[in-house]
C-alpha cells in the first residue's frame, strides 16, 4: 500500500474527525447532565421522585462513558482495516481462488462484512449483560442473545447475499447504467421486506398474540375506526423477553397492516395513555411520514449508487486503498463506500434528526387533536421517560446530532401549545 497517498489520509481524517466530534459531544452532554444532576428539573418535580431522577442521571452518564470507549474502539478498528492492507489482501486471495464472477464477489463482500462485525460483539455483549443489566433493563438470556445473532446471520445469507449477486450482475447486464437498476432492485427489496417482515421475519424473533377481548381492545379499535386507520388486528409482542424498555408501532401495508404493542407498554400505561400512544403512531401514518421517509431513502440510495458508479471507474480511488484496478469490478468500491460513508453522513445527521423531530411534533399534535386533549399523551410520555430512565436534560448540540425524538420537556411544551386547538 502507498501510505503517503492523500486519499488514504483523507479517509483516515474523516474517521478521526468524526471520532473527535463524537467524544466532544459526549463530554459536552456529560457536563450538561452533571450541571443539572443535583435536583429534578422544575417541570418534573411533582411527577418524578428524586431517587428515580438520580438513577436516570447515572444511566445517562454510564451510557456516555461506554459510548466513548465504543466509539474510539470502532474508529481504531476502521483505521487498522484501512492501513493494514486487510481488504485488498482478502480480495486478492478470494479472486485468485474463485475469480471475478458476481457470485464470488458477493461472497467476498458477505465474508468481509461478517469479519468486520466480529470485533463489535464484545461491546454488544457488555452493553446487554453489564450496562443494561446493572440498571434493570436486561431480561434476555445468553442463549437468546446468541440465537438472535445466528438468525440475523442466516437471514443476511438467505436474503442479503442474493441481493448482492443481483446488484453485481447488473454491471454485466446493463453496463454503465447498472447503478440505476441496482437502486431500483434495492428499493424493491426494501418494499418487499416491509410487506413480508410482519408475516415471515418478525415472528422468528418474537411471539405475537392477539390483544384479548376487553375495554382496551374496544378502545383501540374505536380509535382506528375514528381515524380511518384500517388494520388487520392488534397484537401484543413479548418485548419483555429481551428488555424492559417499551414501544408501540404498526407495520405492514394494506390487509397485512397490524398494530403492535409491547407487553411492557401495556403494563406501564393506563388505557387512555395507550390510546394516545397509538394515536401518535397513527399520526405518522396520516401525516404521510412513512412515504416521505421512503422517498428520502430512495433519493439517498440513488445518490449513493451514482457516487459508487463514479468511483468504480476511478483507478486512483482503487490504488489509494491498495486495490488493483479492474474495469467493471465494483465490489471493492461497494465495500469501501460502506465503510467510509458513515464518517461523511455523520455530519448530515443533525439535518436528518431535525426532520425526524419535526415529524414527531406533528404526530404528537395529531394525537392531541384526536384525543381532544394532550394530557393522556403527556402522561404516557412522562411514564415512558421515567421507566426508560431517559435523559431529561440533554445538551442541545448532543440531541441535535443523536436524538431522532425531541426531549420530554420539548414535547410537553409543544403539546401544551396545541391544547387550545385540540379542545376547541
Amino acid at each position: 500500500m502507498d501510505y503517503f497517498n492523500p486519499i488514504l489520509w483523507l479517509a483516515a481524517g474523516l474517521i478521526v474527525a468524526r471520532l473527535i466530534s463524537e467524544l466532544g459531544l459526549s463530554q459536552l452532554n456529560r457536563r450538561h447532565v452533571l450541571a443539572h444532576a443535583d435536583e429534578v428539573p422544575a417541570a418534573f418535580k411533582e411527577i418524578m421522585a428524586p431517587a428515580t431522577y438520580a438513577k436516570s442521571v447515572q444511566y445517562t452518564l454510564a451510557k456516555g462513558r461506554f459510548g466513548q470507549i465504543a466509539d474510539a474502539y470502532h474508529a481504531l478498528v476502521l483505521l487498522l482495516i484501512l492501513f493494514s492492507g486487510f481488504l485488498p489482501a482478502t480480495f486478492h486471495l478470494f479472486t485468485n481462488h474463485f475469480g471475478y464472477s458476481a457470485w464470488a464477489a458477493a461472497a467476498i463482500l458477505f465474508a468481509v462484512g461478517l469479519a468486520m462485525s466480529l470485533p463489535g460483539l464484545p461491546f454488544d455483549w457488555f452493553e446487554q449483560f453489564r450496562l443494561e443489566e446493572k440498571f434493570g433493563f436486561n431480561t434476555t438470556t445468553p442463549g437468546t442473545w446468541w440465537l438472535d445473532r445466528l438468525k440475523g446471520l442466516l437471514l443476511a445469507a438467505v436474503l442479503g447475499y442474493p441481493l448482492l449477486v443481483l446488484i453485481l450482475k447488473f454491471v454485466d447486464w446493463t453496463g454503465d447504467h447498472w447503478w440505476l437498476y441496482a437502486c431500483a432492485a434495492l428499493l424493491g427489496f426494501q418494499f418487499l421486506m416491509l410487506v413480508l417482515a410482519p408475516v415471515l421475519i418478525l415472528p422468528l424473533f418474537n411471539k405475537f398474540t392477539p390483544l384479548p377481548e376487553g375495554s382496551l381492545r374496544d378502545r383501540l379499535l374505536a380509535l382506528a375506526q375514528r381515524t380511518d386507520f384500517h388494520a388487520r388486528n392488534i397484537q401484543i409482542m413479548d418485548g419483555s423477553k429481551r428488555s424492559r424498555h417499551s414501544n408501540a408501532f404498526f407495520t405492514g401495508f394494506g390487509r397485512l397492516r397490524k398494530i403492535v404493542l409491547f407487553d411492557t407498554l401495556i403494563q406501564q400505561l393506563t388505557e387512555p395513555e395507550l390510546e394516545a400512544v397509538l394515536a401518535h403512531e397513527i399520526g405518522h401514518f396520516k401525516k404521510k411520514h412513512i412515504p416521505k421517509a421512503l422517498a428520502f431513502s430512495a433519493l439517498s440510495s440513488l445518490g449513493g449508487f451514482f457516487l459508487i458508479a463514479h468511483l468504480a471507474r476511478q483507478a486512483w480511488f482503487y490504488r489509494a486503498f491498495g486495490f488493483q484496478f479492474e474495469p467493471g469490478q465494483i465490489a471493492p468500491t461497494l465495500l469501501l463506500f460502506s465503510i467510509l460513508s458513515g464518517a461523511v453522513m455523520f455530519w448530515f445527521s443533525p439535518l436528518a434528526h431535525w426532520w425526524s423531530r419535526r415529524h414527531e411534533y406533528e404526530a404528537d399534535a395529531f394525537a392531541a387533536q384526536v384525543m381532544s386533549e394532550p394530557h393522556s399523551l403527556i402522561g404516557a410520555l412522562r411514564k415512558l421517560n421515567e421507566k426508560n430512565l431517559s435523559n431529561l436534560t440533554p445538551h442541545p448540540c448532543y440531541s441535535g446530532f443523536y436524538y431522532s425524538h425531541p426531549s420530554l420537556l420539548e414535547r410537553e411544551q409543544a403539546l401544551t401549545q396545541t391544547a387550545p386547538r385540540a379542545e376547541a
